[in-house]
């Protein structure tokens, strides 16, 4: 069974403008009717949750057209065909997360940028000897 775009819309909860800057991006697809209508696939359904989730996840469409560009086109993708898929981000994925708890475990002290605001700075990073290994928070990169 198809699904026309306001169907998709309701369904996926994404506006249907979003559902055609998607498409022209080349991240679903659809087939238009005699009367010049889209016409979506049901399976364009987990490929919108995927973006909307990675969209969330802060991962860039370009990144993500290219993660879906691995599934095949003329058939609806098989678990098998998504497992390969999620493979991809794992990597990914698993180095975000570690950014992101080091970000909440150790931005509250020094974090080697430089600034000496915090009191813990001068003890941590003495005249911001670790400014000599480059820019930025150099604890956290």
């Amino acid at each position: 069974m198809e699904l026309s775009v306001g169907e998709l819309a309701s369904r996926s909860g994404v506006a249907v403008s979003a559902l055609h800057f998607f498409e022209r991006q080349g991240l679903i697809t659809s087939r238009r009717t005699a009367g010049n209508q889209r016409r979506y696939r049901r399976d364009t359904l987990r490929r919108v949750a995927f973006v909307r989730i990675a969209q969330r996840v802060g991962i860039p469409l370009k990144e993500v057209a290219a993660i879906l560009a691995l599934l095949p086109d003329n058939r609806t993708p098989t678990r098998q065909d998504w497992a390969r898929v999620a493979q991809c981000w794992q990597e990914e994925l698993d180095r975000r997360m570690r950014h992101l708890e080091q970000l909440r475990n150790d931005f509250t002290g020094c974090v080697g940028c430089g600034c000496m605001s915090i009191d813990r700075c001068p003890l941590i990073n003495p005249e911001d000897k670790l400014g000599r290994q480059g820019p930025g928070p150099r604890r956290l990169l």
